[in-house]
């Protein structure tokens, strides 16, 4: 069956049907769900019952470079600041030194197993140096699995951030394989250039993007989420147009905003989680109609060997050098080893070599999906195993609350407060967001002319509003007094 415009609405509306059910059963088996969407992929493909033939590396490619920039960017809003300061060097060095060593050491291996040249071998290598973020927690999430320590923010930070080294390095070796007269040393100046251009766009188009949301007045509140969008995808454009890392950009310039002030954050949140399922779905159906099972069967062989080597000889040992300057105990070490997941990022990379045309592209795409694939079924099953066995994991009864749990437990602080706001306040005329309150606050409600308004980031702020105020603690009502500069609290 060929894709066109009057059955790709059919077509794709199925397949999703048919994923969402799919990925409801694989959280009850701890099946991670990319696995079922590749899967579902390749059965609707040519060599598979849906007949599907689907042959364009370069559509592929886009759909998984809009999508990464959906995932990445909703990962980065939903990361905790507070959570990851604390092993933000951890991070930083497993998501630099640990993908540069996994290429490294993976790419010499593959040169001595294989008849690739040193070259194509460390591209192969640093295709599949980063983790997949999906694919860990869509397993900790369906064991219901707690970890110690920082464990989980160490592997989420790594996750969300690895991915720009491996897209810096798979581009450098493509490009030294295309044009073999440049020197391998070129690599170091686009490295440099990628990450500070990457790093310094990142920031600059958060605080960008925060004064443009809350500045902005929109008439619909649905329309701030397609407004982030925009700024995303400009983000995204503009720092790749420069010559920067537009991965590292869009994810930075997500954790800004996410720990920052904004207007109508949690409807953002909202929609950028359903659109990260989303694309998440569409990028794995898309990769899975792209495979052709029967070009699996020659690799199977030297795939296994890969796999296998990156699993149990590069990956611990690029992370055990990664963390020699790091206090951490042995069995945190191997843990964060063993949760070294590859998944649709380094299949989306492996469709660089292909559109370039180089030698042996077709082999490596289906050597890499082979690797994703086996990642997740060997490590993937056996997280909440390994974890036990080398006691990181949090006993049942010490769990952290789950979703509903937290949202009650946010709506019962202990203190609870009402502020009038005097004529000479200096809060009058602000919006919600703007106010110099802690976050830990919740103004819950505003009484305003003898009505109940709910407020939202842009609610602003009028005299004689007798704000209703959830605070933790009484030290946080002080500051929310000092904060909005209240002259006496309404009795």
């Amino acid at each position: 069956m060929e894709i066109s415009g009057e059955n790709i609405m059919l077509i794709g509306s199925l397949l999703l049907l048919i994923s969402i059910f799919a990925g409801k059963t694989s959280f009850r088996f701890g099946i991670p769900v990319l696995l079922l969407f590749l899967a579902i992929g390749m059965l609707a493909g040519s060599d598979g019952l849906g007949g599907i033939r689907f042959e364009n590396p370069r559509i592929a490619q886009f759909v998984g470079i809009v999508s990464l920039n959906f995932i990445l960017f909703s990962g980065g809003l939903d990361t905790n600041w507070k959570a990851i300061k604390p092993v933000l060097w951890i991070g930083v060095s497993l998501s630099t030194l640990g993908v540069l060593l996994t290429a490294t050491t993976l790419g010499f291996f593959i040169h001595v197993l294989t008849d690739f040249t040193l070259i194509e071998s460390l591209l192969l290598g640093t295709i599949v140096s980063s983790t997949d973020a999906a694919a860990v927690f869509s397993i900790l999430r369906a064991k219901n699995l707690g970890l110690k320590k920082n464990l989980r923010p160490t592997l989420e930070l790594e996750s969300g951030s690895n991915d720009p080294m491996a897209y810096v390095l798979t581009i450098a070796f493509l490009g030294l394989i295309i044009e073999p007269e440049k020197s391998a040393w070129s690599i170091i100046p686009m490295f440099l250039q990628q990450m500070s251009l990457g790093l310094i766009a990142g920031f600059g188009f958060g605080f960008l993007s925060k004064q443009i949301i809350n500045k902005i007045k929109l008439d619909f509140e649905g329309l701030y989420p397609v407004l982030v969008i925009a700024l995303m995808f400009l983000n995204f454009s503009v720092t790749d147009f420069f010559g920067g890392n537009g991965f590292l950009s869009i994810y930075i310039s997500a954790v800004y905003l996410g720990n920052n002030p904004m207007i109508h954050k949690k409807t953002i949140f909202k929609v950028f989680d359903g659109f990260a399922w989303l694309m998440q779905i569409v990028l794995f159906l898309t990769l899975g109609l792209l495979v052709f099972p029967s070009d699996i069967v020659p690799v199977f062989g030297i795939g296994i060997l890969i796999s296998l080597f990156l699993i149990f000889v590069a990956r611990p040992l690029a992370v055990f050098i990664s963390l020699i300057p790091f206090k951490m105990k042995l069995r945190r070490r191997f843990y964060i080893s063993w949760v070294g997941l590859r998944g649709a990022v380094p299949i989306v990379f492996a469709t660089y070599p292909l559109i370039a045309g180089i030698d042996k592209a077709n082999t490596m795409f289906h050597i890499v999906f082979f690797i994703s694939v086996t990642s997740v079924i060997i490590q993937g099953s056996t997280l909440s195993i390994v974890a036990k066995w080398l006691h990181v994991a949090i006993p049942e009864k010490a769990k952290p609350l789950n979703q509903v749990e937290k949202l009650l437990a946010d709506r019962e602080k202990q203190f609870k407060e009402t502020f009038k706001i005097t004529p000479n306040c200096a809060a009058i005329g602000k919006k919600m967001v703007e106010l110099a309150i802690p976050t830990s606050v919740n103004i819950i409600m505003i009484e305003r002319n003898k009505r109940y308004l709910s407020p939202n980031g842009a609610t602003i702020v009028e005299s004689g509003d007798i704000l209703h105020v959830l605070a933790d603690d009484e030290l946080s009502l002080l500051l929310v007094q000092e904060g909005l500069r209240i002259d006496k609290v309404a009795e």
